[in-house]
């Protein structure tokens, strides 16, 4: 063999081998991009896998509330039922709607927990099969002070006597009721509050509420009248039953004349149902039913319309007349109002107190803040005794100056 055919023989080897190697390459790359295809539709099928997970599992909870609202459908109604009495292996129930009575039992568990007017529900077998809550008004439990209202005693001016009163009253029995059993008597149930409008009686409530550690029930005389008959009566009840639920509690009636005035007919239902609303809070008051350990406060500028029924020891077992400032009252209160005012110096309080002779305790807070008003006014930094008197004049009624003067600080 040549030495020529032996090269040739080299070179085709080399051209098969790189044919071959390009051939591979080639395959190679079609095989990574088959594998880069193949691992996209992977996460693909991942994703929608796990779409199709999400929905099954929300298609799962749907079936399951719609086989719960099944069951619901298709179980028997239950009826509402109020205990009348509780023997040692039956119960007297009075079933509501047709009033019928009858007589059956109830699982051990629940035995124990029934007493008379407890609502129930039964079966159609007329067996007890669970306890309900006890229906109270939505109005009354609105009325309940939550957040207790950011006035002490400090806040409130020249009624020490009164303060002290209100505080023996209320206070006292719910937070030592061993005092009065030491001594062997009942403590004061209620105290009412009269005087002038603007004397400081919804503020020493404010005060009650702010400083007592129980529960605290607002609500306004005239809350309790409405236009149908026996609305107002159970209203009334509702908001002492939410207060023996909650007690130790303080009920706080405002503007208490508006119910509570002497009883008269004119022929008109809306008169009687004022009076039928007001024999339901006596009997709540001082009735037969115990009251627990409740303290009501009351305040009203018509003590002369009151009727006497609701005057009477048992009820209001302390009156508590809250007069117009003296004049020590109304330096104090000027204090407490005026306290983180910027002032000028040469302002004497007390002055300003014997100019203001005829004033309450509104008109005294009155004054502080249109003193204050007049300094914004004229653009100063601190309040004058100018601001002081032309305040005086305004509030007390002797004021001549124009409504463009009033108006000067929005020009």
């Amino acid at each position: 063999m040549s030495e020529s055919t032996t090269v040739s023989d080299q070179s085709t080897i080399q051209e098969s081998f790189a044919k071959r190697i390009s051939a591979l390459e080639m395959e190679i790359k079609n095989t990574a991009e088959e594998l880069e295809s193949t691992k996209i539709e992977r996460e693909e099928i991942r994703a929608k896998l796990f779409e199709s997970l999400i929905t099954n599992k929300k298609y799962l909870r749907e079936v399951e509330r719609l086989k719960k609202e099944n069951t619901l459908l298709r179980r028997m109604p239950l009826f509402m039922a109020t205990v009348m009495e509780v023997a040692e292996d039956y119960v007297l129930l009075r079933q509501h709607g047709n009033n019928q009575e009858f007589i059956t039992a109830a699982p051990p568990e629940l035995m124990s927990k029934l007493e008379p007017n407890t609502r129930v529900a039964i079966n159609n077998s007329l067996t007890i099969v669970r306890i309900l809550d006890r229906s109270v008004d939505v109005r009354a439990k609105t009325m309940e002070l939550i957040e207790a209202p950011d006035i002490s005693y400090d806040q409130v001016g020249g009624l020490e006597e009164q303060i002290k009163e209100i505080r023996e009253t209320v206070e006292l029995p719910l937070t030592s009721p061993e005092i009065f059993a030491e001594i062997g008597i009942e403590p004061p149930r209620g105290v009412l509050l009269y005087g002038l409008p603007g004397t400081g009686k919804t503020m020493l409530a404010k005060a009650v509420a702010h400083e007592s550690k129980a529960t605290f029930i607002h609500m306004s005389g005239s809350e309790l009248v409405h236009k149908f008959i026996g609305e107002g009566a159970q209203l009334v009840r509702d908001i002492f039953q939410m207060a023996r639920e909650k007690a130790p509690s303080i009920l706080f009636i405002d503007e208490i004349d508006a119910v509570g005035s002497i009883r008269t007919h004119d022929g008109t239902t809306g008169s009687a149902e004022v009076n039928r609303t007001m024999m339901q809070l006596l009997a709540e008051m001082d009735g037969f039913r115990t009251r627990g350990d409740i303290k009501i406060i009351a305040a009203t500028n018509r003590i002369d319309i009151l009727d006497p029924a609701l005057l009477r020891p048992g009820r209001f077992d302390r009156i508590i007349e809250i007069p117009m400032p003296t004049l020590e009252g109304r330096h104090k209160i000027l204090e407490i109002h005026a306290r983180k005012m910027k002032k000028a110096e040469g302002i004497d309080l007390m002055e300003i107190a014997k100019q203001t002779e005829d004033a309450s305790g509104a008109d005294l807070k009155a004054i502080v803040v249109e003193a204050g008003m007049n300094a914004i006014r004229t653009g100063a930094h601190e309040v004058t005794l100018q601001d002081f008197d032309k305040a005086i004049k305004k509030v007390l009624g002797d004021e001549d100056e124009s409504s463009e003067e009033a108006l000067r600080m929005f020009t």
